[in-house]
């Protein structure tokens, strides 16, 4: 048996009462008390198995809207836009945030559609959040374009993480953080950030299985009539760590949820959402508005393409999605401040 331990980073504040760290099974961070464990055979069956959609699924050339956002990038508006995948970049008053950004293709993960803007228009961004470790969410072309556009971008992360970046770009600055934890951001910050936890895995070669840690983000806005919780999920599989988010934080005003990436359920189910299960969770944290992500962008699982969007759309419409549904086109501007 592995010794057990925990982890945190000690000169960040821990927000949840009595939390020792993540629990670690000897080198490896495990999902509360739940070692990911990755088997080959799961992989194998996955390979050998018929998909049941597969005619559906070649037939399904469904590609989402992309509009230019440019003009955004270099204004000093607020918004949230969404560039595909999991990317996003969200803008409060004078400072720009960047989640998970992948603006190329490499080998394995073919983009779908075009990026929204130039990846040389990504530029006055203020802090990077980095989810996780896997390819599909950190890519380091995409990283070492980012650091040399952006020398004095800090990065927000998990623990364990500050060594795989600094062997992309030497020069960026990381803060890493385990779950439950708050960012430090300086005297008096316009937002908090928080990073929280997440189901899901790392592994990134074959001897790094589970050595750096995942999770998800919440930022807390301040305004005049109120603050505005944004919550990023990441990538998860549906767990108790949800409502004990709720628990901690009340009502989240924006989430912004995976919603593809799920069959087969025998491989996908331990790390990713589906539609059905990405409602619950949106309802679990009671959002009040809910975009989707982790669609359309990369070819990485056997459903359809279109299918993770239709069936939300769907329990939208039927009044099975407590907050309100905002699909937007790849580079469309999201006024959220507008939003109740």
């Amino acid at each position: 048996m592995a010794a057990v331990s925990y982890l945190r980073n000690e000169a960040l504040l821990t927000i949840r009462p009595g939390y020792p760290g993540n629990k670690l099974f000897g080198a490896q961070f495990a999902n509360g008390d739940v070692l990911y464990e990755s088997e080959l055979s799961t992989l194998l069956r996955w390979q050998l198995t018929e998909n049941p959609q597969k005619a559906e699924k070649k037939a399904d050339l469904w590609v989402p809207e992309v509009v230019d956002c440019t003009a955004f990038l270099r204004s000093t508006e607020e918004g949230l836009v969404w560039l595909g995948h999991a990317t996003f970049v969200l803008r409060m008053g004078s400072r720009t945030l960047l989640f998970d950004p992948i603006l190329f293709s490499s080998l394995g993960l073919k983009r779908r559609h075009e990026l929204p803007c130039a990846p040389e228009d990504l530029t006055g961004i203020d802090l990077l959040l980095l989810s996780h470790g896997h390819r599909d969410h950190l890519d380091e072309l995409s990283i070492k374009l980012l650091a040399r556009q952006n020398p004095a971008m800090q990065v927000l992360s998990s623990l364990r993480m500050a060594p795989l970046l600094r062997g992309m770009a030497p020069q960026l600055r990381v803060q890493e953080a385990g779950w439950w934890q708050q960012y430090d951001l300086g005297p008096t910050p316009p937002f908090e950030i928080y990073y929280l936890p997440a189901a899901h895995w790392h592994r990134r070669g074959l001897l790094d299985m589970n050595r750096v840690l995942w999770g998800s983000f919440l930022i807390k806005v301040r305004a005049p009539d109120g603050d505005k919780l944004i919550y990023f999920a990441g990538d998860t599989a549906y767990g108790p760590h949800l409502e004990q988010i709720e628990q901690q934080f009340g009502p989240l005003d924006i989430v912004l949820m995976p919603i593809g990436a799920y069959k087969p359920e025998f491989m996908m189910g331990q790390s990713h959402v589906n539609p059905q299960q990405a409602a619950k969770a949106a309802n679990v944290l009671r959002a009040g508005h809910v975009v989707p992500m982790h669609y359309g962008t990369f070819d990485l699982s056997d459903e359809p393409v279109s299918e993770p969007l239709h069936l939300l759309q769907r329990m939208a419409a039927e009044g099975n999605l407590r907050g309100e549904l905002h699909a937007p086109a790849v580079g469309e501007v999201l006024r959220w401040r507008e939003w109740e």
